[in-house]
């Protein structure tokens, strides 16, 4: 039911739009408007902060079915929660009733800022500060490759507080748009979802108060780590979405498609390459939504399940957008057709939340 009613709504009120958003470079207004009026922008939020209550696995069907249309704006739910997940896993009761309700409302989405531009894969070197001034926090830095940057309310930033400590030494804290002192930088030109805008983060002497610290000084690194354990599956399911958008439309492509007399799709060649493609893109499935029942769980062995989970959808999306295109041909190579959109959208999840050379570590690091 819960798929029905988010493909419904994913086709009648945001597909309609995917190929404006992308062209225009422009925040996809319609699908954040579509999924607040459906109460499906931040369906993660639990229900005694007037959330929907959705678990990991409902989740991660409603941003697959989103990504299925457009990869753009299926960010809106999933960097919601990546954005919030500190608070709700290490933020004070007063901390979640103060930014868990809005954020449920619709009134304000979340971004996560922990990148820099020298400090990506190594985060932990990253070099923004949170100095203590009395019962406020002082925050100095600079935060690269920002979702949804300028269009978020409330961003999740992670500042070192005692550089003597390196990891240990990163604390947590929630800014919001309106303190005095943050600013955004232009807008990333990029090769896809281009629709969900990337900034950069300036806090110059951003002066907040201290409560507004998610957890305890010094477990900001390791909050950081625990989100990405459970959001990377939902990152997965943006390329699974992805993935699956591409093979239906190249599906229903070779069926009208024809050549020597018949359609393409009676040729063994093509149907050999969508039966890979299906194959590929049910075991990413069946990959991601376990891994989804286990970060619900929070199951021992999530960190290298999640970690396999984003690692084996995105490299499927990547590889399943790319023979979508090669089945459409010369009309597949162009904007006319949304396989190559699908293409350009897809290489993204094999490089954030963690590239996948870094998601192999943390496997070969985490063998169960």
């Amino acid at each position: 039911m819960l798929r029905d009613a988010i493909r419904s709504l994913a086709e009648a009120k945001i597909a309609p739009y995917a190929a404006a958003v992308d062209e225009e470079a422009r925040f996809p207004q319609e699908a954040l408007d579509a999924l607040v009026a459906s109460d499906l922008h931040a369906v993660h939020v639990p229900e005694s902060y007037g959330g929907a209550g959705a678990d990991a696995l409902a989740t991660v069907i409603v941003i697959e079915e989103v990504a299925r249309v457009c990869a753009s704006s299926s960010l809106i739910p999933a960097v919601n929660k990546l954005g919030s997940l500190p608070v709700i896993l290490s933020g004070s009761e007063d901390l979640k009733k103060k930014y868990m309700t809005p954020l449920a409302k619709g009134d304000g989405m979340f971004s996560y800022c922990l990148s820099e531009p020298d400090a990506g894969s190594d985060a932990a070197g990253m070099k923004t500060k949170a100095v203590r001034d009395g019962d406020h926090y002082v925050l100095n830095g600079v935060k690269r490759w920002i979702t949804n940057a300028g269009e978020s309310e409330y961003y999740t930033v992670m500042a070192v507080t005692d550089p003597t400590k390196r990891s240990k030494g990163i604390s947590a804290f929630v800014v919001e748009k309106s303190d005095a002192g943050v600013s955004f930088g232009a807008p990333e030109k990029k090769l896809g979802i281009k629709g969900s805008p990337t900034r950069e983060v300036y806090l110059d002497n951003v002066r907040i108060p201290a409560d507004r610290m998610i957890g305890e000084e010094g477990t900001g690194f390791a909050t950081a780590m625990k989100t990405l354990d459970h959001t990377r599956i939902t990152i997965a399911a943006q390329a699974l979405g992805i993935a699956q958008g591409a093979l239906d439309y190249a599906k229903g492509y070779v069926q009208e498609r024809k050549q020597f007399g018949k359609p393409i799709a009676e040729f063994q060649g093509i149907q050999f390459m969508l039966a890979d493609m299906a194959m590929k893109i049910e075991a990413a499935r069946q990959l991601t939504y376990a891994a989804a029942a286990k970060s619900e769980r929070g199951d021992s062995d999530l960190t290298f399940q999640g970690a396999a989970a984003k690692c084996f959808a995105s490299d499927v999306a990547m590889e399943v957008t790319t023979d979508a295109v090669q089945l459409l041909g010369g009309y597949g190579y162009t904007r006319d057709y949304p396989v190559e959109r699908m293409m350009r959208d897809a290489k993204i999840t094999q490089i954030y939340e963690g590239t996948n050379q870094v998601q192999r570590i943390v496997m070969a690091r985490n063998l169960p």
